[in-house]
């Protein structure tokens, strides 16, 4: 087994044997793309089955008085909208099933579980996809970063702004259920943030067309089971569910690209497998959470080759000796990472905000 490639701490630079390593590895995952529709169709319809189970469960309990019951079935009601969405999000990609027309249509008809609009997002995602890591091009589907000059430049209001949005509490706790249950019903540009002009956004009718036909489909939909066993009841069921959901997703997609050894380069020394290999962790979980975050732990890969559908990504790793021999991010080395904040470009590391005080 070769040597590590890096440890999660060191700086994010890539050597020319790292360059010839990185060639390896994504030529290696490029056997694992495709979909196989048969293990496509077998987990989408276990998945469905366990929500709707689970979800039934919950208005039974309600019915009955036990809203307690219900909202503790909404911790493992949870993890399997979290595995709903993962086929949404590799629909997204279109490496669920063989056929564009059958991943939108799954992709989509997920989105009204997940309250994700999947046009809009399968395109802010696949734009992340394209420029993570890349410091000229930030912005669309990733989390806002700014570099440690950047932030010196702010004026002390938009400091200030900055500072509440990379608070865990605001950007890990209250601000995914704000986010998935409320902001994304509204068809905004995604313009600049108010404190950087480096964001940039998808504009165009696309934004109202995917969102709104969600928000007519949300109501539809849970305006039928409001109907049928009641507004309170509804409430009660969905809205934890889907909070809860949101919030450790969140925590994912944030532990997959913002721990102190994560890649940024400018776009003329930015590279695509190292930008994969380097800035997306493999998030080291127990085989239980694995199953619920359906492998997306092993992120590296997942940026590495996207085709590759949830249930490979496991089994392309497993195959490769030099996959296995890059580190991984354990979950205590995980709650390190939500006080880092910025991008320090002369040591080219993740540092939290009192580097620069």
């Amino acid at each position: 087994m070769s040597k590590p490639v890096r440890t999660p701490s060191a700086p994010a630079v890539a050597s020319l044997n790292q360059t010839d390593a990185f060639a390896r590895i994504s030529d290696h995952c490029q056997h694992f793309r495709g979909a196989a529709p048969t293990r496509s169709i077998g987990q989408l319809v276990l998945n469905l089955s366990l929500y709707g189970g689970l979800i039934a469960a919950m208005y039974g309990l309600v019915a009955i008085g036990a809203w307690w019951a219900s909202l503790l079935l909404s911790i493992p009601a949870s993890g399997i909208l979290m595995r709903l969405f993962i086929i949404q999000h590799d629909c997204g990609h279109g490496a669920f099933f063989k056929s564009k027309r059958a991943n939108h249509a799954v992709g989509w008809l997920i989105s009204v579980l997940s309250f994700t609009p999947y046009g809009y997002w399968r395109d802010a995602h696949n734009r992340h996809h394209a420029n993570s890591g890349n410091l000229t091009k930030r912005g669309m589907g990733g989390v806002d970063t700014l570099t440690v000059e950047e932030f010196q430049r702010l004026t002390p209001r938009n400091k200030a702004l900055y500072k509440f949005y990379r608070h865990p509490l605001t950007l890990l706790v209250f601000g995914p259920p704000i986010y998935f249950l409320l902001l994304q019903r509204l068809p905004m540009n995604a313009g600049p943030m108010p404190y950087t002009e480096v964001y940039f956004g998808m504009k165009g009718p696309r934004i109202w067309q995917s969102v709104m036909l969600l928000n007519l489909a949300l109501v539809v939909f849970y305006g039928g089971l409001a109907f049928l066993f009641g507004g309170l009841a509804t409430l009660i069921v969905i809205a934890p569910t889907v909070a809860l959901a949101g919030i450790a997703g969140s925590w994912l997609f944030y532990v997959q690209h913002q721990y102190e050894g994560a890649y940024w380069a400018d776009r003329k020394d930015w590279s695509y497998n190292a930008a994969a290999l380097l800035g997306s962790s493999h998030y080291d979980l127990p085989r239980i959470l694995q199953w619920f975050t359906g492998n997306i732990g092993l992120h590296h890969i997942h940026h590495l080759c996207s085709l590759i559908p949830n249930y490979r990504l496991q089994e392309c790793y497993d195959a490769s000796p030099e996959l296995q021999a890059l580190p991984k991010l354990s979950i205590r080395d995980s709650l390190k990472t939500p006080g880092m904040a910025l991008w320090d470009e002369q040591s080219r590391r993740m540092v939290g905000f009192s580097a620069v005080q």
